[in-house]
């Protein structure tokens, strides 16, 4: 019996070659099932995603998993089964386009999320929707400056409180040289 080997044509290299280009773009990969869902539906996804600059794409799951092995980025072979769309993500956006692809979940009860290839780490799909609840970089940093910012806040509050007690600042000179 022969062997079944696919026939490699020019169209099928061009559109890998499509895709890798495009994935190098990325570093964070959440692949769903969008099986059952309305061309409506994965429009939405798309709109929202493009808002947090990100990308939403159905692909043929040979073409993608060639085009990660190209960019070695393998190993999310298993999440590639059946019908695939991908979610890409830039930088420290993950959680956030997790976040999106949740609520598309939630919201439209079709969308399954597979799993993810984010910064080389294969991740669960349980791992991706824990990823998805963490708070976003902005978010750690307002949160960290405020934290920072408080004994500051006190230490004013304490001199003015001080200043007020002596008299208020009546007292200082009008013109300090």
């Amino acid at each position: 019996m022969d062997d079944y080997k696919t026939r490699v044509t020019q169209a099928k290299e061009d559109a890998v070659k499509a895709l890798s280009d495009e994935f190098a773009g990325y570093d964070g990969y959440i692949f769903t099932n969008y099986r059952g869902m309305t061309v409506a539906q994965i429009t939405e996804i798309r709109k929202a995603l493009r808002k947090e600059d990100a990308a939403y794409r159905v692909v043929k799951n040979r073409y993608a998993k060639i085009a990660l092995k190209n960019l070695d980025k393998g190993g999310a072979e298993e999440q590639m089964i059946g019908p695939t769309a991908v979610a890409l993500a830039k930088g420290d956006t993950a959680n956030v386009v997790a976040k999106v692809l949740f609520q598309a979940a939630k919201d439209n009860g079709k969308l399954e999320v597979k799993g993810a290839l984010v910064n080389g780490e294969l991740m669960t799909a349980e791992q991706i929707e824990q990823l998805s609840k963490l708070p976003t970089k902005l978010e750690l940093i307002a949160s960290l400056m405020g934290t920072m910012k408080a004994p500051v806040q006190k230490l004013a509050a304490t001199l003015l409180a001080y200043v007020e007690s002596k008299g208020g600042a009546s007292e200082a000179p009008a013109n300090a040289e």
